[in-house]
């Protein structure tokens, strides 16, 4: 969890004494979902409640998406300054990996600063829209009605009633507690709690919250383990990100361990370092900080048995289209339930959700698309995706209906710098049937992430690649070359 505190205004809110003991609809966990739902919701008029047992915003704001571009930042701001003496500056000044320092304590400071002020932005935005909320631990004792165990007032408890309930209190870390030691790990909110920079670093998964951490420890200066369990990084994704994010990485001197599984951890002498063994009987002794991202699982431990809400075989929360679960009145939508886990779907999920319960007739039927849903990973060098991957565009449509375009090559920034500077970029353009409609994009290169976004656009309204052909090339950038594919 984050070490993070709520606004100063939080005593305030909890003790309003105007607040309701009734309401519309009452929603548990303030993350991207839930507040993206409550301001919607409030703004139709709904009388709502939020309650959020830690701080608004969630895991994206307080431990997640945010701090972590932050982090990614002054990773990629460290890379790019040693890039300076291939433009000819500084030339006076030492600026190689051996002579880079970074000021842990000091951006720690400043970001979870920058972080606190969005706490009480989200406080404010609620406010603003009418939404009462007050921070406390949720739990459903019969239909209808939602028991808060108010944080910080131990002992005290506040009991609220609602015509409807909207679950959406997102994930948390797993932990591999089949492993000895397994305690002696911190995870990926554990990060965000370090007060000084590790030397040595072991991070344990290949997904991409696994990818972007050890490549923010590489990038500043850190030696990094990176312990997988296959041959490649971020398996959910397409070959080519596959393939060039996990040679990208070993080339850059991230010590990637495949084929690696943690069997063992203990603590060392001096009662700080870390021995971990591994199936294959591989040791790696002297680790500072061992990290686990080995997936999220479902927030639970909200009494949804006294009411009957069905859980899945991985106790996510089973919802049909519209977000009901099985309960009548009772919703559910972002991390909880699984499906598309990225923040902006759980903002666009909630906000179709108020839509379609307090809004215009208009909206009577909406619900989220989770089809083409772009996404991207903050790694050194960035990638990004949207669509189907070739291996899945081959299983849906067969392989004989696809064309596949692809292009490899090291961007214009990269002219003025020494060859082991130099970065890949690389495009794949999944193309199915004789109009060649795009099904899949997929890309790794520097400002992936805002590439992507555009072409999102076209290819969520079914672009075709003559679509992308009869666009004009941007000259120069590494984009065009999506645009000029043969």
């Amino acid at each position: 969890m984050s070490n993070l505190k709520p606004a100063k205004n939080i005593i305030r809110i909890i003790n309003r004494r105007n607040m309701s003991k009734h309401y519309d609809v009452l929603v548990i966990g303030g993350g991207s979902g839930g507040v993206a739902f409550s301001r919607r919701a409030a703004s139709y008029g709904a009388k709502t409640l939020l309650v959020e047992a830690n701080t608004l915003g969630g895991t994206c704001v307080g431990v997640g998406c945010v701090p972590k571009k932050v982090m990614w930042n002054a990773a990629d701001l460290a890379k790019k300054i040693q890039h300076a003496h291939g433009y000819g500056l500084y030339k006076d000044l030492p600026l190689d990996k051996e002579h880079l320092t970074f000021d842990w304590p000091y951006f720690k400071e400043k970001r979870d600063a920058y972080v606190h002020r969005l706490f009480g932005i989200y406080e404010r935005n609620l406010t603003k829209e009418g939404v009462d909320f007050v921070y406390g631990f949720a739990k459903i004792i019969k239909d209808n009605t939602v028991e808060v165990s108010l944080k910080d007032q131990e002992g005290k408890t506040e009991i609220y009633t609602a015509d409807k309930i909207l679950i959406a209190t997102g994930g948390k870390p797993s932990h591999p507690e089949n492993i000895e030691g397994y305690e002696h790990g911190t995870d990926s909110d554990g990060f965000f709690r370090l007060e000084e920079q590790p030397k040595n670093v072991v991070v344990v998964g290949a997904g991409y919250i696994a990818v972007e951490l050890a490549g923010v420890f590489k990038s500043l200066g850190s030696n990094v383990s990176l312990a997988i369990r296959n041959d490649t990084v971020l398996r959910n994704f397409d070959h080519i990100i596959q393939d060039t994010i996990t040679e990208e990485y070993i080339r850059e001197g991230i010590n990637v361990l495949k084929q690696h599984n943690v069997s063992k951890v203990e603590l060392e002498s001096d009662g700080k370092s870390k021995k971990i063994t591994f199936a294959n009987g591989e040791v790696l002794n002297n680790v500072d900080c061992l990290i686990w991202a080995i997936g999220r699982k479902s927030h639970l431990g909200l009494g949804l048995e006294t009411i009957g809400v069905k859980l899945n075989d991985k106790n996510q929360i089973i919802v049909d289209e519209y977000q009901n679960t099985n309960v009548d009145g009772v919703y559910s939508l972002g991390d909880v339930v699984g499906n598309v886990e990225l923040t902006p779907v759980a903002i666009a999920t909630g906000r179709k959700l108020a839509n379609r319960l307090f809004g215009p007739e208009i909206y009577k039927n909406q619900k989220q698309d989770y089809e083409n849903v772009p996404s991207a990973i903050f790694s050194h060098p960035e990638a990004g995706s949207i669509g189907l991957s070739e291996e899945q565009a081959a299983e849906k449509y067969g392989k004989d209906t696809l064309k596949i375009y692809t292009s490899s090559f090291k961007g214009m920034y990269y002219a003025m710098l020494e060859e082991e500077q130099k970065e890949p970029t690389k495009y794949k353009l999944i193309c199915q049937g004789e109009n060649e409609k795009v099904v899949g994009l997929h890309m790794v290169g520097d400002f992936s992430a805002e590439i992507l976004q555009g072409f999102g656009v076209a290819v969520k309204m079914g672009a075709t690649k003559a679509d992308f052909d009869s666009c004009v090339a941007i000259h120069p950038t590494s984009a065009e070359e999506i645009v000029t594919l043969r």
